[in-house]
């Protein structure tokens, strides 16, 4: 057409006024040069290759170690079964800050990453921190800020953060093993949503001979790291089963020959006077605001309540399940069971 001949006429008289400009004075000869090797996918921090390695790695170092306590182990728990029947409810979490991250390496929270951000200011926290993950064979990764800010979705990360898997629980089924020594003693909670609930009650499940704990699919607190703090390493001894329906479960419990104890302050027991403490037992605990569900408790084979003055409402979650521990393990020795 008439009109883009011009126009490529134009273009070609207008380079010939500007010969001395011929081409782009080595800009973009510079532009393509390369800046180093692109890292593997290995080496990524979000890249999925990246993950299975570090999930992969960490899980080969704990079976060759054989510690129950170990970052990734499948041992937990005494029931002997294998991991084919545990799932994982939550996807991975970051704990970010160097107080957070020290705390939660001193608790043996398991740990599949480090993240370190470049020419951090090292100090106390973060050299204990590279010294643990040195020590327990945690890899450590050196992260841009840029990258720590987007990682720890913008939380004040100090240039320090370290990434949980998700935990595997593992099926109620396994806390009835026969085979398990003593009397079975499992906890079960009901809408407890706070964490360090969650970690209170692991511990004193660990303290009084439990046999583990049951939580609800829905509307209930998992295995965070929080609840790793608080446990003070009981989570790596007692197994967290997860419940797709916890009055199902407990159904289940009573028809392998448990009795199922409800804690609430309008009991029908007082926990003084149980006399079911010798039997295998599920304790279930409510939330500290509503208690026990309707169902949970229409399916418990008794209500079981703390005496207490009056001046006290009620006990949190974590204080009333270890007060319950207490005397069923009291009367149980007291037994010789």
């Amino acid at each position: 057409m008439p009109g883009n001949s011009q126009r490529r006429g134009a273009t070609r008289r207008t380079g010939s006024k500007k010969g001395a400009q011929v081409g782009s004075g080595g800009q973009r000869r510079r532009g393509l040069e390369g800046k180093g090797p692109t890292p593997k996918a290995t080496e990524r921090p979000h890249h999925k290759a990246h993950r299975r390695g570090t999930a992969s790695a960490t899980q080969a170092s704990s079976a060759g170690t054989g510690r129950s306590g170990s970052p990734g182990t499948s041992g937990r728990g005494s029931t002997g079964r294998g991991t084919s029947g545990r799932r994982s409810r939550a996807s991975s979490e970051v704990v970010a800050g160097r107080n957070a991250v020290v705390e939660a390496l001193r608790a043996d929270v398991p740990v599949t990453t480090m993240y370190v951000a470049g020419r951090i200011d090292a100090d106390d926290r973060v050299r204990e921190a590279l010294k643990t993950a040195s020590e327990r064979g945690i890899p450590v990764l050196e992260t841009p800020r840029g990258e720590l800010d987007r990682l720890t979705d913008g939380a004040v990360h100090q240039g320090l953060a370290v990434q949980v898997p998700p935990y595997e629980y593992a099926h109620p089924g396994d806390l009835a093993d026969p085979e398990a020594p003593g009397v079975p003693l499992v906890v079960a909670l009901d809408g407890i949503t706070d964490p360090r609930n969650l970690g209170a009650v692991i511990r004193s499940v660990a303290a009084f001979g439990g046999h583990g704990v049951v939580v609800p699919e829905r509307r209930s607190v998992g295995m965070t790291a929080s609840a790793w703090k608080t446990s003070a390493g009981a989570a790596a001894r007692v197994p967290i089963a997860l419940a797709p329906n916890l009055v199902r479960a407990l159904e289940d419990y009573r028809r392998a020959g448990f009795f199922v104890l409800g804690l609430d302050m309008d009991g029908d027991v007082a926990l003084p006077a149980l006399d079911l403490a010798s039997e295998p037992l599920v304790v279930v605990v409510g939330s500290e605001g509503r208690g026990l569900s309707r169902l949970v408790r229409e399916t418990c084979d008794q209500i079981v309540s703390i005496p207490m003055s009056s001046a006290v409402e009620s006990l949190n979650a974590g204080v009333a399940a270890g007060v319950t521990l207490y005397e069923i393990a009291r009367q149980r020795a007291a037994a010789g069971a």
